[in-house]
C-alpha cells in the first residue's frame, strides 16, 4: 500500500495526525474521522494553517486532508517544482492512498489546482470549493492572453534569489496588506512567505502566471462552488466568462474583506462550505 511508503514520521497533535508524505511534493496534516473525506490546498506560498478555522468546524463530521506544498511555508523545497506535476501528484496521492471521492477545496493558486485536478481527472472527485481564484489570472489584464507553451522563469527565480532578506521581507509586508482586512493576520501570512524557498516561490509564481484553464474546466462535472471576494463583483461579466465553460458552477461573493476571505468574512465563508458539502 502507498501509505507504506509515507515516512514512519508520525506527531499526534491533539486530534491531528501529522504525516510526512515523502513520496509526494508537499506535507499532509489529517484530522477527524467521518465517511467523508475533505482535502485542502492552500494558495501561492501559504502554509496549510489557512485552513485551520475551517477545519476546526468540518473535523467533527469529515475526514479533513490538509496539504502545505513543498518549498511553502517551511516544508522542504523538491528539485522540479511546477504547477502541473503538483496537479498529478495530488491526484497520484487521492488514488493511491485509496481516498473515495474527496471534496476539494483549494484557496487562490490551491483553487487552481483543484480545478485542474477536476477537468484532468472528472470522476475522482465529489465536489470542488474554489475560494477566490480564477481560471486564468492573467485574463484580468490581458483579455486575449495565451499561455506560452515553453515559458521561461529564469529570470524570475534570478530576480527573487537575489533579493537580500530585507528586500524580500519588504515585498511580503507589501502583499500582505492587499490580500486580508484583517491586520492581525499579517504577521502570519508574512511569515509564511519568508519561510518559503526563493525558487520553488519565484518558479511557482511563473508557472501560474501562466496557466490558463478557461477551456478545460468544460471536462468538471463535479458540482462546483466558487467562493469570491467582493471586488470580483463589481466585474462580476468578465468572472462569469472566465468561468463560462464550467456549468455547474455556483458563483457567490463575499460581503467584506479581501482575498483572504476565510479571515475576512469567517461566517459567510463557513456557513457557505457546509452547505454546500452537506448538500446530497
Amino acid at each position: 500500500m502507498a501509505m507504506k511508503r509515507l515516512l514512519l514520521t508520525l506527531m499526534l497533535l491533539g486530534t491531528s495526525l501529522l504525516i510526512f508524505a515523502q513520496d509526494y511534493p508537499f506535507s499532509v496534516v489529517k484530522s477527524g474521522t467521518g465517511k467523508q473525506t475533505v482535502i485542502f490546498i492552500p494558495g501561492f506560498a501559504c502554509s496549510g494553517d489557512v485552513w485551520a478555522e475551517t477545519v476546526s468546524v468540518l473535523k467533527d463530521s469529515y475526514t479533513c486532508y490538509v496539504l502545505t506544498m513543498a518549498g511553502f511555508s517551511g516544508v522542504a523545497p523538491e528539485g522540479c517544482p511546477s504547477f502541473e506535476r503538483w496537479k498529478m501528484q495530488i491526484a497520484k496521492f487521492i488514488k493511491e492512498e485509496r481516498i473515495e471521492k474527496p471534496i476539494l477545496v483549494g484557496h487562490s493558486m490551491g483553487g487552481g489546482l483543484a480545478l485542474a485536478i477536476a477537468a484532468e481527472f472528472p470522476e475522482l472527485t465529489r465536489k470542488i470549493v474554489i475560494v477566490d481564484a480564477l481560471p486564468c489570472l492573467m485574463a484580468l489584464r490581458v483579455p486575449d492572453f495565451k499561455s506560452a507553451p515553453d515559458n521561461d522563469c529564469t529570470d524570475l527565480i534570478d530576480r527573487i534569489t537575489a533579493m537580500d532578506e530585507e528586500q524580500f521581507a519588504q515585498m511580503q509586508r507589501m502583499s500582505a496588506v492587499t490580500l486580508t482586512t484583517d491586520s492581525l493576520r499579517f504577521a502570519e501570512i508574512v511569515n509564511w512567505g519568508l519561510a518559503s524557498d526563493r525558487k520553488t516561490y519565484a518558479k511557482l509564481f511563473c508557472d501560474f502566471s501562466n496557466t490558463d484553464l478557461r477551456e478545460c474546466i468544460k471536462n468538471i462535472v463535479v458540482p462546483s462552488l466558487v467562493l469570491l471576494e467582493p471586488y470580483f463583483k463589481h466585474i462580476d461579466t468578465v468572472i462569469k466568462n472566465q468561468y463560462k465553460n464550467l456549468s455547474v458552477a455556483q458563483i457567490r461573493y463575499a460581503d467584506k474583506g479581501l482575498h483572504f476571505v476565510m479571515f475576512d468574512d469567517r461566517e459567510w465563508f463557513i456557513h457557505q462550505i457546509c452547505e454546500f458539502i452537506k448538500e446530497r
